[in-house]
């Protein structure tokens, strides 16, 4: 069997064959990417490490299943979703608030963007680039967290730290706020 199988056949051969190769052909394929994405969202390396093992691990067992639309699944997505749900969990555990806490001002006090951020300011849809760059930190992460990343209101409650009502007043000030710079 050939290593350049699409995603979606790797992820096809792995739920219904059980197969080992294929898995680590997707682990190998996804695995760094998920990792360097995950830190961005928290410093602890165990813990993300621990996301990364929950994540594959949950498509080996097939408690995670993937729904294929169309014809090109998107693996990555599919998998950061998974990721992202798990990192929520892991953070919820003992100390993760304070962990958390530590982890997002050590990311607030960074002189250099995430990726997120430059996406963010980066798209250059009419005016959206400059609307999205003047929303303060605050709302453009409930927007990340909420939009790009797919979390639910809950989920970016304990991802920010924050109550799950400020998350929702949050976005609903950031949307008010880009559908006036956008109008």
């Amino acid at each position: 069997m050939s290593d350049t199988r699409s995603d979606g056949e790797l992820l096809r051969a792995i739920a219904v064959d059980a197969d080992r190769r294929a898995f680590e052909e997707l682990y190998r394929r996804y695995a760094p990417w998920l990792r360097a994405r995950l830190r961005g969202r928290c410093a602890d390396p165990g813990v993300v490490d621990d996301v990364v093992q929950e994540t594959f691990l949950a498509v080996w067992r097939g408690t995670a299943r993937h729904r294929q639309e169309g014809h090109s699944p998107d693996a990555a997505g599919w998998l950061w979703r998974i990721a992202s749900r798990r990192l929520v969990d892991a953070l919820r555990g003992d100390g993760a608030r304070g962990r958390l806490r530590q982890a997002l001002a050590r990311l607030r006090h960074r002189d250099e963007a995430s990726a997120e951020e430059r996406v963010l300011a980066g798209v250059e849809h009419g005016d959206l680039a400059g609307a999205l760059v003047r929303l303060s930190p605050e709302l453009r992460a409930v927007l990340q967290a909420t939009v790009i990343d797919g979390l639910t209101t809950r989920e970016a409650a304990v991802l920010l730290g924050i109550p799950p009502g400020t998350v929702k007043t949050r976005a609903m000030r950031a949307r008010k706020q880009l559908r006036e710079a956008l109008a």
